[in-house]
């Protein structure tokens, strides 16, 4: 038990120590949120702004001596908790240890923490090192900014079916922002937008409901920074917010002063009576200029947008180029860490402008689909542009990543991946090109409107990316070269959609316009769910028509990550998924070289690629992936960028698809690999690593929807060596005794009959449902009948699970979207909550069971992976 402080301010302080007792506080920092929400989801600001001088000096003291009596020698941070109304403090936690927060201050002050806590480990002292992005200064100094940097997270929690959307105490965001301005205002503004959730700021976005603002207020979601607008937009005071709130009035200042400024732009009639001290005003507030179009302009908002950037170049209204160097610019830097601002006269670097450099689009905020697989596909492109002889230019606005480590990069650019923050970057620099197809989605997406302004994007055209990215051209293109696909349409009322389902039959993939890793997708199995879904996907109409396409059952997936040159075919690999389509790819366990599939198959699969990289004349990486039902192959998508398997085929081959792929779209000339280089003798597997027991009432079960948060690789001899490694690094374990199985329909439950002799033969206990008990005794096939979750009898499979009698569950749900099925939620959402090992997939389930049946603990080979 301890005293509850919600509502007090929390505080944070990174220190540095080395053995010669030398101390100094390289970074504090401030939530905006108060006590009571973890850090990891709180908006953070760094430096603090709303702290006293004598508030500042004495937390920084108590720090310095804490870190002296515990005696660490290296980084650690210290976390306070302060009364906003005295000076009173508690010290929350001490790690000693880099944290989070740890990259997040090494990035915002420009001070290497990893790198100088290394060197003082090892016994250095703090007046023998250097700084390495100032590289003239000691690195015994505290760093003064003359910018405040913002930190927001990103949520991902409408992945999940029935999750809690509440903030609190444990941390549940997948992601994070960092945003470099010279006012709070700018700086908030900007990160807002970087989350990328489709808002364009604290205000400008599209109307949201929210229904009773002061609950919204007092218990905070992740729309938290919306509400506060629209609560000022109903006029509510600055201290009643405070009130419900508990975040500082100064900040919400900050944010009234955008919402001020926002009314007085509403005002102004068109473009032509825009003043340019409002605009500039705006612009120092970090107003975008979608965001001033959409205000000021009435018409289609994507077009006014450049009318009004041709405008504000016109009125030499542009942004100027910052460095951060960490000493306030009291001493010159040499670090090329840079970020975009209004607040400014003049840039702090010269522009070369010789056509020598080549700018990578960076890959933002990790999310729930998009994460650190991006940016090593991002990295290693800069290596190649480096190693090539060229400059390289990185932008990305993610503080955890390797891509925005000064010293990966000539030019770390710290700033928006949005069209007009790249063309602001563009215009300066004047490089060769622009790299579009390594950092996942959102520079993919920009390609097309970037060409239409001029720029040169390196590889493949955009006009391919748009044809691969587009479902009308891709299929008639598909239709054209002869290459099978589900069949699909475009529907615009709920008549056209029963007329299409009767042609083809349930199950049926139903998409309301089209997202990446599949938001919002479902598959649907009769016409009462085909309603209830559709009216949760809002109305259906012209404007936002539904894709509904046939769902091929017991198909499997395959997928095949290439690089093609000019339009051919330059090194490719083709990996399988373990459990049948209708699980997410980045959800599914996946092998390779594939072990399942026939040889023609792959043969087949091989002559698509060719044919599709021809005819989209691909320069650079692209992915495929097919279906496969006996030899009858499909292709479900295809994109013309970095895949997010990139990074483990290229490791399971020792062969870097990328690096080529660079080269390739650099024009350097280069020799195909050798056939020899894909006859494997060993095999990789990665699996999916989820975060169900984070996310309180989530229902932990695959569908056609992303959920997983990380991944792991492994490498083993055979199948079932390399499945089974790839498990038990994601947190499986080896059964000791007790397996409770609920199959689900009779497909699965004949799928897994042969696992189930297995595992009684190897002495496990079973204990089974009532459908599955009767099954198994059909079979000959001993279990333990359990009663469900809402029967009123003993033995129950609640009481087992909370008993921790149970070692492992598989849990099959009946069919992919029924809602009956609460019996079963209860059982998966236990055996998480209990911290009971579960799998939900019937080919997954028996893959893992052969393998614990085959192979003992101690059976399992243990080689480093240059040994394979």
């Amino acid at each position: 038990m301890e005293e509850s402080l919600k509502g007090w301010k929390e505080v944070e302080y990174e220190v540095v120590r080395d053995r010669f007792d030398n101390c100094i506080t390289v970074c504090n920092m401030e939530n905006f949120d108060p006590l009571g929400i973890h850090t990891g989801e709180s908006i953070v600001v760094a430096p603090s702004q709303t702290l006293t001088n004598s508030e500042y000096h004495k937390l920084r003291k108590l720090s310095i001596d804490i870190i002296r009596h515990i005696g660490v020698i290296g980084e650690c941070n210290v976390q306070y908790a302060l009364d906003p109304h005295s000076e009173d403090y508690r010290v929350i936690e001490v790690n000693a240890r880099l944290s989070r927060s740890s990259a997040l201050a090494s990035k915002a002050t420009g001070y290497p923490l990893a790198f100088v806590a290394a060197k003082l480990a090892l016994g250095f002292g703090l007046h023998q090192l250097r700084n390495s992005i100032t590289k003239t200064t000691s690195a015994f100094f505290e760093p003064a900014l003359d910018y405040i940097v913002c930190k927001i997270p990103r949520w991902d929690l409408n992945k999940f079916h029935g999750v809690s959307k509440l903030i609190d105490s444990s941390m549940k965001s997948v992601g994070e922002v960092m945003a470099i301005g010279r006012t709070f205002e700018e700086a908030i503004q900007k990160g807002i937008r970087m989350i990328g959730q489709g808002l364009h700021g604290f205000v400008g976005n599209h109307n949201i409901d929210i229904g009773d603002i002061d609950q919204e207020l007092s218990e905070p979601t992740d729309m938290r920074i919306l509400v506060i607008e629209k609560a000022m937009k109903e006029g509510y005071s600055i201290d009643r917010i405070n009130e419900l709130t508990r975040i500082d009035k100064w900040f919400l200042v900050k944010l009234k002063n955008i919402y001020d400024l926002k009314t007085r732009l509403e005002q102004v009639p068109s473009l032509e009576h825009l003043d340019d001290t409002l605009l500039i005003q705006a612009k120092k507030a970090g107003f975008s200029d979608f965001q001033l179009a959409r205000l000021v302009m009435k018409g289609d908002v994507t077009r006014n947008m450049i009318t009004l950037r041709r405008h504000r170049i016109s009125r030499h209204i542009v942004p100027f180029v910052k460095q951060i160097d960490t000493l306030a610019a009291e001493y010159p830097a040499r670090t090329n860490y840079l970020y975009l601002t209004y607040s400014g006269k003049e840039h702090d670097i010269d522009f070369i402008q010789d056509q020598h450099s080549v700018i990578v689009l960076g890959s933002g905020a990790y999310r729930i689909g998009s994460s650190v697989e991006f940016d090593w596909c991002s990295v290693n492109a800069l290596k190649t542009v480096n190693e090539e002889g060229y400059r390289s230019i990185m932008i990305n606005y993610n503080p955890e990543t390797v891509s925005t480590d000064y010293d990966v990069c000539e030019r770390l650019y710290f700033d928006e991946l949005s069209f007009e923050r790249v063309m602001d970057i563009y215009d300066l620099e004047q490089p060769r090109g622009v790299i579009v197809s390594v950092g996942g989605q959102i520079p993919n997406n920009l390609a097309m409107r970037l060409h239409n302004e001029g720029v040169h994007i390196l590889g493949t055209s955009p006009e391919s990316i748009d044809n691969a990215e587009n479902r009308h051209k891709f299929s008639m293109l598909l239709d054209r070269l002869g290459i099978d696909q589900p069949r699909w349409k475009e529907l615009s009322s709920m008549d056209e959609i029963y007329a299409f389902v009767k042609e083809v039959g349930f199950p049926v993939l139903v998409r309301p316009s089209y997202v990446l890793s599949g938001a919002a997708m479902n598959v649907v199995s009769n016409d009462e769910e085909l309603e209830g879904f559709l009216t949760l996907a809002a109305t259906v109409s012209r404007q936002y028509p539904v894709v509904v396409s046939e769902f091929i059952e017991q198909a499997k997936e395959i997928e095949i990550d290439a690089v093609a040159r000019d339009g051919e075919l330059f090194s490719y690999a083709i990996s399988e998924h373990v459990e049948f389509a209708g699980v997410h790819s980045g959800d599914a366990t996946m092998v390779f070289p594939p072990q399942k599939i026939y040889f023609e198959t792959v043969r087949r699969i091989k002559k698509i690629a060719r044919q599709l990289a021809d005819a989209l004349e691909i320069s650079g990486p692209f992915n495929i992936q097919f279906l496969a039902k006996d030899n009858d192959i499909k292709v479900i998508e295809c994109n013309l960028r970095a895949s997010r398997s990139m990074p483990f085929v290229s490791k399971v081959l020792k062969s870097n698809l990328i690096d080529q792929a660079t080269k390739i779209m650099l024009k350097i000339p280069i020799e195909k690999p050798h056939k020899s280089i894909f006859d494997l003798d060993y095999i990789g597997c990665k699996a999916p690593q989820f975060s169900f027991s984070r996310l309180k009432k989530a229902d932990p079960v695959l569908g056609v929807d992303m959920s997983s948060t990380g991944e792991v690789g492994c490498i083993g001899e055979n199948y079932y060596e390399a499945v089974l490694k790839a498990m038990l690094s994601v947190g499986y374990s080896f059964p000791k005794k007790n397996v409770l199985l609920s199959t689900g329909e009779m497909r699965s439950k004949v799928e897994l009959i042969k696992s189930c002799k297995m595992l009684v033969d190897k002495g496990f206990q079973l204990f089974a449902t009532h459908g599955t008990h009767e099954f198994l005794g059909l079979n000959g096939i001993d279990s333990i009948d359990l009663a469900w979750p809402d029967e009123d009898r003993k033995p129950n499979v609640m009481d087992y699970l909370r008993a921790k009698k149970i070692d492992l569950v598989v849990n099959i749900p009946k069919d992919l979207t029924s809602h009956e099925l609460s019996n079963d939620y209860s059982i998966r959402r236990g055996a998480v909550d209990y911290n009971i090992p579960l799998i939900t997939n019937a080919r997954l389930a028996s893959a893992f069971i052969y393998a614990i049946c085959k192979i003992a603990p101690g059976d399992i080979t243990i080689k480093s992976w240059d040994e394979y």
